[in-house]
C-alpha cells in the first residue's frame, strides 16, 4: 500500500470555526445547480429573481427536513440523547428527506406565485441531479456511505485513481466506493436529462424521469451499503422509499399521459 495520507475533512479553519470539505461540495453543488437551472428558467419566460426567491425557502427547508428524516429513523438514539438532535454538523442528514421538503417547498411556492410546479421541477430536474453528483463527493471526503469490504486489487481493477482508492481505506480495510457509483449513476442521468429537454416531452415527464432513474440507482447501490437507515428488520428505509417513487412516478406518468389535457410540452411557453 502506498504511503499517502487520508484526507483532512477540515478544508480551512477560522480561528476556532473548522469549516469542512463536506460543506464546501455541498455548497459548490447548490452553486454550480443554480446557475444551470438559472439559465434555463430565463429561457423558459421566468423572472432573472424567481429562482432565486424559491431557493431562499427550499434551501434551509431542505436542510432542516433531511435532518428531522435522519432522526426519525435513528429515533431509538435520538430519543435516548435529545440534546443530540440539532447537532447536525456531527453528521446525520438524509438526501431523500431534503428531496421531499425541497418539493413540497416548491409546490407551495409555484402555487402562490401562480406558476406551473410541473414547469419548474422539469427545469430544475437536471440540476437536482448535478447537485446530487457533486454532493457524493462529501460523502467520500468523509470516508462514509461506503459499501462493504473489498480487495485492493478489486479497486485497483476498476481503473480508479489512486487517491481514491486511498481515501477508500478505513480501518485497515478497503470498501466498496458506493460513492462514487451513485455520482456516475446521476451524472449519466444529468446528460440523459439535458438530452431530453431537445426530445420535448410533455410538462411533468423530465422531473418523473428523474424521479424513476435516481430512484432506480439509489435501490441498487443502497443494498451495497454499511450505513443504510433501516425501516423494519432489515428493511433499507432508503429501498423501501425507492421502489415507492418508481411505482408512483409511472403511475402519476401513465395519469397525465391519458387524463391531462390540453398536452403541454416541455419547451411551450
Amino acid at each position: 500500500m502506498s504511503l499517502l495520507q487520508i484526507i483532512d475533512p477540515v478544508a480551512f479553519s477560522l480561528g476556532p470555526l473548522e469549516v469542512r470539505w463536506y460543506g464546501v461540495i455541498i455548497a459548490l453543488g447548490i452553486v454550480l445547480a443554480f446557475f444551470v437551472a438559472q439559465k434555463e428558467m430565463v429561457k423558459r419566460g421566468f423572472h432573472p429573481d424567481y429562482l432565486t426567491d424559491l431557493l431562499i425557502w427550499a434551501v434551509p427547508i431542505a436542510i432542516i427536513s433531511a435532518r428531522i428524516y435522519y432522526v426519525i429513523f435513528k429515533w431509538d438514539f435520538y430519543s435516548q440523547n435529545p440534546g443530540k438532535i440539532i447537532e447536525i454538523w456531527n453528521g446525520g442528514i438524509a438526501i431523500h428527506g431534503a428531496l421531499i421538503g425541497s418539493f413540497i417547498t416548491a409546490y407551495i411556492f409555484t402555487k402562490k406565485r401562480g406558476s406551473s410546479f410541473w414547469k419548474v421541477a422539469d427545469i430544475v430536474a437536471p440540476s437536482i441531479l448535478i447537485g446530487q453528483t457533486i454532493g457524493r463527493w462529501g460523502n467520500f471526503i468523509n470516508q462514509e456511505a461506503h459499501g462493504g469490504e473489498v480487495t485492493r486489487t478489486f479497486l485497483e481493477n476498476l481503473m480508479l485513481p489512486n487517491w481514491i482508492i486511498e481515501q477508500m481505506y478505513i480501518d485497515g480495510k478497503y470498501y466498496h466506493p458506493t460513492f462514487l457509483y451513485e455520482s456516475i449513476w446521476n451524472f449519466v442521468g444529468v446528460v440523459i436529462l439535458i438530452l431530453l429537454r431537445k426530445v420535448n416531452l410533455r410538462r411533468g415527464e423530465m422531473v418523473l424521469f428523474y424521479a424513476a432513474w435516481y430512484s432506480i440507482g439509489r435501490f441498487f447501490i443502497e443494498g451495497m451499503r454499511t450505513d443504510s437507515l433501516y425501516l423494519i428488520g432489515e428493511l433499507r428505509t432508503a429501498q423501501v422509499v425507492s421502489i415507492v417513487t418508481i411505482v408512483v412516478a409511472i403511475i402519476v406518468f401513465i395519469y397525465r399521459r391519458v387524463k391531462v389535457k390540453p398536452v403541454i410540452h416541455y419547451q411551450d411557453k
